[in-house]
């Protein structure tokens, strides 16, 4: 795999770089589209429900204001309307209704007051020394005289100190008198200073002007410029359904400020809540930091995925490049074999006529010195000799020359009976002169009346010729030893190549009949002889088992279905042991 992978770079390089590409494309995008729509939901929703949860808060925190307004309105109407003037003229008097008051409301009204027309007080109740106060000149009782019931503005005062007062106009024998209440502010101001919400969020009230009529939270700006929207073009339209006005807008360093503001007292004070956006959408920034992580946690994963799979793609395209140039190149040997073989029995037909010539004039000439003439030659005895020897080796080249011509007439897979120690006699012939070479001997148990198998002889042959090359191959040059044994039990054929080679070690021995695997060094093997014989056995319903250890050599046993089909062909006659 790596020299193929060696050999063409470039191409899976390419190959791998497409495959990853596909990959991260087909499994982001979608998850990317998903991310996105998910995202764009849950925010929409999210904004809309903080933007609902605001709207609430400060409409029900104004309908609180605008109630304590209307309630302190109602208790000076009620105490007008329920006394005249010339009872409430009265110093003693007045102190008894403020102290009523108090003990009903607590300490919200702070003093109470009658002021004549010409604006001069001419009773007064509470803890200030205004009995002989003049608000001839106060912008509060320019409007109050011209209103049946007003309410100021936050103001300082004679007192110097924040406050408003509600005023309540009345007339009495053709005269106009006030009843003045002065609302104490802290009370007024902690309705509104307990409005918080997150880190920034709070609120405060202010009058058309800009002025804020509570105190603003320790250490915090407000730029009037912003929250004086509520009061662009008069009263919004955004007022006329009684619901609070809702707005984004950027601030002078540049943050987004959320604005929600409802308008008090008949639209003359706003009620404004202000928070940073991001604080008002702190938790959405913090989903959205999550969900932006596992994004990316998950879209890391997909791109390693993506190499992964490229990666082994390649290698598997690759691997399976090398099986099919191997097979190419076994089909090319295969066709090259079956060449050498044609040329084989092309050469052994042509050599077998004269080699039989040779013997039949080797045998005449043996014949002719058997006459009288020649009895008394000299050199008879070495003629003789000679001429055996000629007729030895001419028969030997004989058999060799048949044994030929029968190998390479063996090409077909035609399922036939025949004799299976005959078989590896044959087998065992060819490879013999092999086994010579390399110091190693050959020995045949072979039982006597071994029942034909009925196969193709071809294969078997070839399974025979591939386990005695691997026998002879895995013994060294020092030299050893292959037992060929064969036996039968239970209409089953058996037989075992046994030899005294390397061995195989534990690892090796579960995949060696897995196809292109081989413990052979590079070069001298495919790794596809076993895998063969493992696909011819088994086709035969067959099956093959090895047992090895390293050091110790290794043992091949086949067994076969026996042929019930006695009588055409015989049981093997004696066998016994041979050694070659």
């Amino acid at each position: 795999m790596k020299s193929n992978l060696s050999e063409r770079p470039d191409y899976y390089k390419s190959l791998k770089r497409n495959i990853f590409i596909s990959v991260v494309i087909v499994s982001l995008i979608p998850l990317l589209i998903f991310g996105g729509i998910i995202r764009y939901v849950f925010q929409t929703s999210y904004i809309e429900r903080v933007k609902a949860h605001l709207t609430t808060m400060v409409k029900k925190h104004a309908q609180n204001v605008d109630t304590f307004l209307i309630e302190r309105e109602a208790n000076i109407v009620s105490l007008a309307e329920a006394f005249g003037y010339e009872q409430l003229s009265d110093n003693e008097f007045l102190r008894r209704q403020l102290e009523r008051f108090q003990t009903a409301y607590g300490a919200v009204i702070t003093d109470l007051g009658v002021i004549n027309a010409d604006g001069e007080q001419v009773s007064y109740a509470g803890p200030f020394e205004l009995a002989d106060a003049d608000y001839s000149d106060s912008e509060w009782f320019e409007h109050a005289v011209e209103s049946d019931v007003y309410t100021s503005n936050v103001f300082m005062g004679l007192r110097r100190l924040p406050h408003f007062i509600v005023a309540v106009r009345r007339f009495e024998n053709g005269n106009v008198w006030l009843l003045r209440a002065t609302i104490d502010f802290r009370a007024f101001n902690e309705l509104v200073q307990n409005i918080h919400l997150g880190k920034t969020g709070f609120a405060f009230i202010i009058n058309r002007n800009g002025e804020l009529q509570t105190h603003s939270p320790p250490q915090t700006e407000i730029d009037i410029s912003h929250n004086m929207v509520i009061f662009d073009n008069d009263i919004p339209a955004a007022f006329v359904d009684d619901e609070p006005f809702f707005e984004s807008r950027i601030d002078q360093e540049g943050r987004e400020i959320i604005y929600v503001a409802r308008l008090l007292k008949k639209g003359n004070w706003a009620l404004i809540f202000r928070q940073d956006q991001l604080d008002a959408y702190s938790d959405l920034y913090h989903a959205r930091r999550i969900a932006l992580m596992t994004l990316a946690i998950g879209g890391f994963a997909i791109v390693l995925m993506a190499y992964g799979v490229s990666r082994l793609t390649a290698i598997k395209i690759a691997e399976a490049d090398q099986a099919k140039e191997i097979m190419n190149r076994q089909v090319v040997q295969s066709g090259h074999l079956a060449s050498i073989g044609m040329l084989a029995a092309g050469i052994a037909h042509e050599i077998n006529n004269p080699i039989a010539i040779m013997v039949e004039e080797a045998g005449w000439i043996e014949d002719l010195l058997d006459d009288e003439t020649f009895q008394d030659g000299e050199n008879l005895n070495e003629f003789m000799r000679s001429l055996g020897q000629i007729r030895k080796q001419g028969v030997r080249c004989r058999d060799i020359t048949h044994k030929l011509l029968s190998f390479a007439r063996r090409s077909d897979q035609r399922i036939q009976l025949f004799d299976l120690n005959e078989l590896i006699r044959e087998v065992a012939d060819l490879v013999s002169q092999h086994a010579r070479y390399n110091n190693i001997s050959i020995e045949m148990n072979l039982s006597n009346g071994l029942p034909p198998v009925k196969a193709s002889q071809t294969e078997l042959e070839q399974v025979l010729f591939n386990l005695l090359n691997n026998a002879i191959d895995a013994i060294d040059r020092k030299g050893g030893k292959i037992e060929i044994q064969t036996w039968d039990t239970d209409h089953m054929v058996y037989f075992s190549i046994k030899d005294t080679g390397s061995g195989i070690s534990g690892g090796d021995l579960e995949r060696i009949f897995d196809p292109f695997f081989s413990t052979k060094p590079v070069g001298k093997g495919t790794g596809l002889g076993l895998s063969i014989c493992y696909g011819i056995v088994k086709k035969m319903d067959g099956d093959i088992v090895v047992e090895s250890a390293a050091g110790k050599g290794s043992r091949f046993e086949i067994r076969l279905p026996a042929s019930d089909e006695d009588e055409e062909s015989p049981r093997t006659g004696a066998a016994g042991n041979q050694q070659t």
